[in-house]
Formats: C-alpha cells, sequence, structure tokens
C-alpha cells in the first residue's frame, strides 16, 4: 500500500504539491466521456512521476433514483465511461450511489482555529422531503442490483474496478432515504453480496464508516478487517472522526477516537495493495490556494500524507 491523492488536478503546480511531499499515486475528476482527455492528464502526471490511477465520475441521479427510461440511458452512458477508462488505461473509477447525498451540518473548529467539517442530527432539517421522494432499505437494493447487473459484466470486460464510495453519513433513515450502509457492517455486507466480481468493492472510507458507529474505536478495526481480507476494498479514504452516530466531527488523523496506527496494520496484513489517501482534511485559516489551483494545496492535505507515509513504514518494519 501506498499514500495517495484523490481531486487534486494535474496541473505543475498540483503534481509537484504531491511530489514533494512523497505522493506519486493520486485519482482525479475528468469528463469520463473524453477518453483523449484521460490520456493528456495521465501522460501529465507520468511526465511529474505521478500515476493516475482513477477517476470520480459524476454519477447520474436518475439511477439511485430510479428514473425511468433515463435511469437505463444514463447506465448505458455509465458503461461508455467505463469502455473509456478502460481504453485509457485507468485502473477504475469511483462513484457514490445514494439519492440524498452527502449532508452536514454547521462547521465546528479544533486545534489553532482549525475548521472541521461536522453533522448533528438534533441540528439537522430531516423532516425537509427529498426529490426522490421515500426510499426503504430493499428498494435502495434493488436499485443497486439493477444497476450492478448492467455495469459490472461491462468492468469486468475492460479490467476497471467499479469503487462505490458509502453514503455519507450512514444512519437508519435520512429525508426518507434509509440508508443502505446502516447498520454499517450488515449494510456494506449486503452490498458486496449482490454481485460476485473482482471488480466490485469499495471506495472505503474510515471516517465514513465511523460516523455509522457507536463506539468506532472498537467497532471499526474488525469491519476494515473483513472487508480487506477479502479484496473488496479499492481505495482506502483514510480519516478519523471524534464521536459516532448522529453527532461527529472531522478531526486531524492524529486526535481522533480511532486508532489509525492500528487500521494501518490492518491494511498490511490483509495485503491491501492500493492507495491510502487524505479526506476532508481541516481547514485552516491561512490556507488560500493560487487561482485555478485545486483548494487541496494546503497544508492540511501536506500534514496528512505525511501522517500516512510514517504510518506505512512503521506497520511496514513491525
Amino acid at each position: 500500500m501506498y499514500v495517495g491523492c484523490q481531486g487534486i488536478g494535474t496541473s505543475k503546480y498540483e503534481l509537484q504539491f504531491l511530489t514533494r511531499h512523497g505522493v506519486n499515486n493520486m485519482d482525479t475528476n475528468i469528463d469520463p466521456d473524453d477518453v483523449d482527455e484521460m490520456k493528456r492528464q495521465r501522460e501529465a502526471a507520468d511526465e511529474e512521476g505521478v500515476s493516475l490511477e482513477m477517476i470520480h465520475i459524476p454519477f447520474p441521479e436518475s439511477i439511485s433514483f430510479a428514473r425511468d427510461p433515463q435511469r437505463d440511458e444514463d447506465i448505458d452512458a455509465v458503461c461508455g465511461w467505463i469502455r473509456n477508462a478502460g481504453e485509457a488505461g485507468l485502473r477504475g473509477l469511483n462513484y457514490n450511489f445514494t439519492a440524498v447525498g452527502y449532508q452536514r451540518t454547521e462547521a465546528r473548529f479544533g486545534r489553532a482555529d482549525s475548521k472541521f467539517s461536522s453533522f448533528e442530527l438534533d441540528k439537522y432539517d430531516n423532516e425537509e422531503p427529498h426529490p426522490a421522494g421515500p426510499i426503504d432499505r430493499d428498494e435502495g437494493f434493488a436499485r443497486i442490483q439493477y444497476f450492478l447487473d448492467r455495469v459490472i459484466p461491462v468492468a469486468e470486460e475492460y479490467r476497471v474496478q467499479m469503487a462505490c464510495h458509502l453514503p455519507d453519513p450512514p444512519a437508519p433513515i435520512l429525508r426518507g432515504e434509509e440508508r443502505w450502509n446502516y447498520p454499517v457492517f450488515e449494510g456494506l455486507k449486503r452490498f458486496i453480496e449482490l454481485r460476485d466480481s473482482e471488480y466490485h468493492g469499495f471506495n472505503f472510507c474510515c471516517g465514513v464508516a465511523a460516523e455509522g458507529l457507536d463506539d468506532p474505536g472498537q467497532e471499526l478495526p474488525p469491519i476494515v478487517k473483513y472487508f480487506s481480507e477479502r479484496k473488496k476494498i479499492f481505495n482506502v479514504h483514510f480519516r478519523n472522526i471524534r464521536g459516532g452516530l448522529h453527532d461527529f466531527v472531522e478531526v486531524w488523523p492524529d486526535e481522533g477516537d480511532v486508532d489509525m496506527h492500528e487500521l494501518a496494520r490492518i491494511f498490511h496484513r490483509t495485503g491491501y495493495p492500493y492507495m491510502l489517501m487524505p479526506d476532508h482534511a481541516p481547514i485552516h485559516p491561512d490556507d488560500v490556494a493560487p487561482e485555478g489551483v485545486s483548494g487541496r494545496v494546503r497544508q492540511g492535505w501536506a500534514f496528512q500524507f505525511g501522517y500516512i507515509k510514517a504510518l506505512i513504514q512503521a506497520v511496514e518494519k513491525d
């Protein structure tokens, strides 16, 4: 395993920010219809010594909303994106399968005025109706099954990993959607068992999984071990939280409730072979990225790169 980065661009400025901190692997955001642009950005990254492995795809809402016939047309588009990724030599595609999507409440603050992403259910308007309408867990899984049955055979043909991010945050229900990743272990296990394929797995966010647990420090390590042993993790968002189900804050990785060294040891012992990457890094008031450059060129990401590299060296020498 090795340190990586997501969501950063392939300008020389950004790529040298990565290599300066010992990061030589990444994923990014590229129009998945444009195979030539995928190849161009891969070549630009290669010139600076960085391997562009994956991209995030803009997942069409019709698929999770089950809006027919648009859903079938959009699934066909995703299949085309898979073919393009295979042609461009990418390892995989990252996607999200949820109608309600990413949810947060007002930020909280930590050491030296660091700004933390946060969620508190008692401050969240959970009664606001969502355009997708009520979706119970079985219906959610039926929609996922419909999607996977169409796309995974294409992924297998082109040898492109389909890495699903966990709905953030896990919860029994948010704005009418019963989240498929709650309860966490049962939901993730059911998701993986929908399709038996080495190209069906997770863009596994340690932080999101922790957000749905009552005691993340104790409950998360065996969940990570289970899916890593089964080779169902294609990327890792290596971040920490303080708190748990319905009330958490995303903190610096060295100060949360999860022992990140323990997680690194599990990934190492189970032979996880891909990127450990920062995610949702705290924001510091001194951070100002140049115009046209990803906001991820900042202190929080640099700190986490070094933290992850040190943990990898530590567990490899255990």
